[in-house]
């Protein structure tokens, strides 16, 4: 006999439970079952790995055979969820990881466009922060990303376009008030006259009071609308490009200040670009506007 699979995730739940009869609900199977299971894992091993019959308490090797049945079958079940991802859609699959600002500006054309020629085609779009993008991309969880960046930073895939990044406010709050009153020369200054709602965006900016003023922020979001639903509710103000507010709900403001302009890119990545097959890479191509 051999060690199988069916031994790791045995061992693993045991271990996490606490228990035969935890594990046993987990797994479905009776409590003999796992524990015949484990006595035949525990001889391919050669040694003991729990400390007590009660299975409560392990041996020095095994937490060490713990970390390594637990990452054997995290990688089995996302390799099962990935083939079943695919069985679900026989034409493709294609994952995206982006910005929420791009998943409210940028996707809805590019997804319109691409499902006019497949629309059997299955899209998954996953709607996070930059360095949560990066993170998909790199363990293979996403096949295309979308981030926000500065113009200055260091290239980093490929730019899809720049827009100005403004301050997004309630109609006729005291920004609003203060905004007009200056006849359109406002500044980013005009953020102390109402809480700030904390975002990613508002680490672009290069002005002093917005980084001490996100550092004293008691809210914070990273989903667009949400943004746009506190701001509308007087809960305060938010930073946002203008590509994300263009077509803002009633009650909301945004302007961009006239001294101290800040913008930011949007910029697609993948991990490998050369390898791109079939429906990824036709999404990639649209997404250059």
């Amino acid at each position: 006999m051999s060690i199988r699979l069916e031994m790791l995730r045995a061992f693993s739940v045991t271990a996490g439970q606490g228990t035969l009869a935890g594990a046993a609900v987990v797994l479905r199977r009776t409590p003999s079952a796992v524990s015949m299971m484990l006595s035949q894992f525990e001889q391919e091993v050669g040694s003991p790995l729990f400390e007590t019959d009660r299975k409560n308490r392990l041996t020095p090797l095994g937490q060490l055979v713990l970390e390594e049945s637990t990452r054997a079958t995290d990688v089995f079940d996302k390799s099962v969820e990935a083939i079943r991802r695919h069985a679900m859609s026989t034409a493709g699959i294609v994952r995206i990881a982006a910005v929420p600002s791009a998943t409210v500006a940028l996707l809805p054309d590019v997804i319109e466009a691409f499902r006019k020629a497949h629309a059997e085609v299955r899209i998954e779009i996953s709607d996070v922060d930059s360095a949560t993008v990066r993170a998909r991309i790199q363990r293979d969880e996403a096949d295309i990303g979308i981030v926000s960046a500065r113009p200055d930073e260091p290239l980093e895939g490929t730019r899809i376009l720049a827009d100005d990044l403004g301050i997004v406010c309630a109609e006729g709050g005291p920004i609003h008030k203060a905004h007009l009153a200056n006849q359109g020369a406002s500044d980013w200054n005009l953020l102390v006259l109402e809480p700030l709602i904390a975002n990613p965006l508002c680490e672009l900016v290069e002005a002093p009071i917005v980084d001490e003023l996100r550092l004293a922020s008691t809210l914070e979001a990273r989903n667009t609308t949400a943004i746009l639903s506190f701001v509308r509710r007087g809960f305060g103000a938010s930073i946002l490009p203008f590509d994300a507010v263009r077509n803002q709900p009633d009650g909301v403001e945004f302007f961009v200040p006239a001294q101290s302009v800040s913008q930011r890119e949007l910029r697609k990545i993948a991990q490998n670009n050369d390898v791109m097959r079939g429906a990824v890479l036709e999404f990639w191509g649209l997404l250059d506007r």
